[in-house]
């Protein structure tokens, strides 16, 4: 009981420690596979990937990745298996920061989507790597 006392701060520093490491995980993001905005366009252009939008659909038609289906990530559960029917095929979620999408991965796993990516830090890192955005909202 003395040690505690007598070491409070380097326990405090030690659960602290714990704490920002387990982070990720308490948030949602532990084994969720993120892309950067470059592996995106190769999963895009050499895999085929269904880039699918978790955003509403006001910050859908504010700019999204060009091709891309808006979904929002309160529907997703509902209406994935309308745009994605092959369960085999690579899906990119994106949102505008990279939280939403990756709850999006959390339901398409969960419905049995065997590759499924989150955008890393969403559209802020697309426009950030001055790729094309499309405005408007879906077609």
């Amino acid at each position: 009981m003395d040690f505690i006392f007598e070491n409070w701060v380097l326990i405090t520093i030690a659960i602290t420690s714990g704490i920002m490491l387990m982070w990720p995980m308490i948030m949602g993001g532990g084994g969720v596979n993120t892309v950067s905005p470059t592996q995106a366009v190769q999963l895009i252009n050499k895999d085929k990937a269904v880039v699918i939008d978790v955003c509403s659909e006001a910050e859908f038609a504010e700019g999204h990745v060009t091709g891309a289906k808006n979904v929002p990530v309160d529907d997703l559960d509902s209406r994935l298996a309308q745009v994605a029917k092959n369960k085999a095929t690579p899906l990119l979620m994106v949102c505008a920061s990279g939280i939403r999408s990756r709850r999006a991965v959390g339901v398409a796993k969960k419905q049995g989507y065997e590759q499924v990516y989150s955008l890393a830090g969403g559209m802020g890192a697309w426009r950030g790597a001055s790729l094309p955005v499309q405005k408007g909202a879906k077609a």
